[in-house]
């Protein structure tokens, strides 16, 4: 039910970037929504209506290829996208300039379409071209749609023109990376590595003082082939920048590496960080 909400969620966020920011500004970035931008620009006829016509054969398509339990979603993302589209049709707060549409579209789009991919579904079209494209090539959820949007962007410099094209590239581009950040769920957690001759004492200042688990990882130095330890500790931004502040005073001599932690998963994020125990 969750999987399905997420759909839900995102594929309305799809159609209201779309309505919102993409048609008004003129700005085919991309997937079924710029097919329907372009034929609209042409013949004048429904976005929704075009998006559920041309989306039915690829659902076809995404079922073969994908599963049958990708496709009863991929189906509900197809069906949802152009309903919404259809009740906002007529929404009076839109915005025109294609550089606020590029930017804040891209953004809306990116997070519909990671959030329908986190719950392992599609919203048709070209979304379900590019799930495709990720399973048999192994590239990213946002490099694949970078891809295959990116041909529908170049094509339709037959309608428009090449600035509008140019903002339209843009906007795909940000929404390729606004969907790895979404199905990443990218946070403030810092990854900290720790080489030191001190184990001991930077032990027991990330236990006691910052309250976290730690790994040890035995190692030499390069340059003076002896033996160190590398620790290993994941914390949030808070307790990161504290122990910076202490390893100073600690170990003076410490090397220590701070990484981006993306996504973290395991005891003290995801799961209890007392085994279950209540303080």
């Amino acid at each position: 039910m969750t999987e399905y909400a997420q759909i839900i969620l995102g594929a309305t966020l799809v159609a209201l970037s779309y309505n919102l920011f993409l048609l008004p500004s003129r700005l085919a970035a991309g997937g079924m929504s710029g097919v329907s931008t372009i034929i609209f620009e042409l013949y004048a006829i429904s976005p929704a209506l075009t998006q559920l016509l041309i989306n039915l054969p690829i659902f076809i398509i995404g079922w073969i290829a994908l599963g049958k339990d990708f496709s009863w979603k991929t189906l509900l993302g197809t069906f949802w996208v152009p309903f919404i589209i259809y009740l906002t049709a007529d929404f009076s707060y839109t915005v025109s300039n294609p550089v606020l549409g590029a930017i804040y579209g891209g953004v809306i789009l990116g997070a519909g379409l990671g959030t329908v991919y986190k719950g392992k579904g599609s919203t048709g079209g070209t979304a379900a071209i590019a799930q495709v494209v990720k399973k048999f090539t192994g590239l990213s959820s946002g490099y694949s749609q970078l891809i295959v949007d990116g041909l529908v962007v170049v094509s339709s410099l037959i309608v428009f023109n090449l600035e509008l094209t140019l903002f339209a590239l843009m906007c795909i581009y940000i929404t390729s990376k606004t969907i790895d950040i979404v199905q990443l769920r990218t946070a403030s957690s810092k990854l900290m590595l720790i080489i030191t001759e001190n184990e001991a004492k930077i032990h027991d200042v990330i236990s006691n003082q910052i309250d976290r688990g730690l790994t040890k990882v035995r190692t030499v130095g390069g340059y003076t082939n002896q033996d160190k330890s590398m620790i290993l500790c994941v914390a949030d931004q808070q307790e990161a920048v504290k122990l910076k502040n202490l390893l100073p005073e600690e170990d003076p001599t410490a090397f220590v590496v701070f990484i981006n932690a993306s996504e973290v998963l395991g005891r003290g994020f995801t799961l209890d960080k007392y085994y279950g125990q209540k303080f």
